[in-house]
């Protein structure tokens, strides 16, 4: 067997074991959560030694981060597709928040993992600031698309940030509701209420453009 071939056939043994070792550790971070979770946990799971979990990550938190970085590249995947064949602007807005609030209305999951909710309750949480520095651009990359829609729509720079705050929130406590099962206090849907938002987002847009239009008429007049 010739030195590429079995560089890689190790490469994919490499890559089957942190799969097998990650799929563990997903299992015993929704069990325990991060604190109450460990290596020899995610070891005994995995069905390998301690020793060979340290051999591809550093720490129960490098485990974790690169769980939610495979989560939060799929939902970069989802948005980013979502978006190619936007008509307009406000078209993209609209596909684009969707497919932010769908991916995690289909996968509550990693809605948990992304925000440290497995049997860690409502606590800030941090994997190092290098680690979450990361994760936390990614998940602005996901918003990008949604940004973007807004500046070409007309808002200003210095609301678009407020404006994909305010998205955020309240697509996060959609999300919440719904997988709490508290949305059925209401008499409504989860995703009856998003598309109401962005519908009342987009109306908002164009009474903003109509004002500035106007505002600029008057003082070229």
């Amino acid at each position: 067997m010739s030195k590429t071939n079995v560089n890689a056939r190790q490469a994919a043994v490499s890559t089957m074991k942190q799969s097998l070792i990650l799929a563990a550790a997903r299992q015993i971070f929704e069990e325990d959560g991060i604190e109450g979770a460990s290596i020899r946990a995610i070891a005994k799971k995995a069905g390998y030694t301690p020793g060979a979990i340290y051999f591809h990550f550093a720490s129960k938190e490098d485990i974790y981060a690169s769980l939610l970085d495979q989560s939060l590249d799929r939902l970069v995947a989802r948005v980013t597709a979502s978006v190619v064949h936007a008509k307009s602007p406000k078209h993209q807005m609209y596909l684009s928040g969707r497919a932010f609030f769908d991916f995690y209305a289909e996968n509550p999951r990693d809605l948990d993992l992304g925000f440290y909710l497995f049997r860690g309750g409502m606590r800030p949480h941090g994997l190092g600031s290098a680690r979450d520095q990361d994760l936390n651009e990614k998940l602005l990359w996901s918003l990008a698309p949604f940004r973007h829609a807004l500046m070409e729509m007309g808002c200003k720079d210095e609301a678009v940030d407020a404006e994909t705050v305010a998205f955020f929130a309240h697509t996060s406590g959609l999300l919440l509701l719904k997988h709490t099962g508290r949305m059925t206090l209401f008499a409504t849907d989860a995703a009856e209420q998003i598309d109401a938002y962005l519908a009342n987002l987009e109306d908002r847009m164009d009474r903003m453009r109509t004002g500035a239009a106007r505002a600029k008429t008057h003082q070229d007049i």
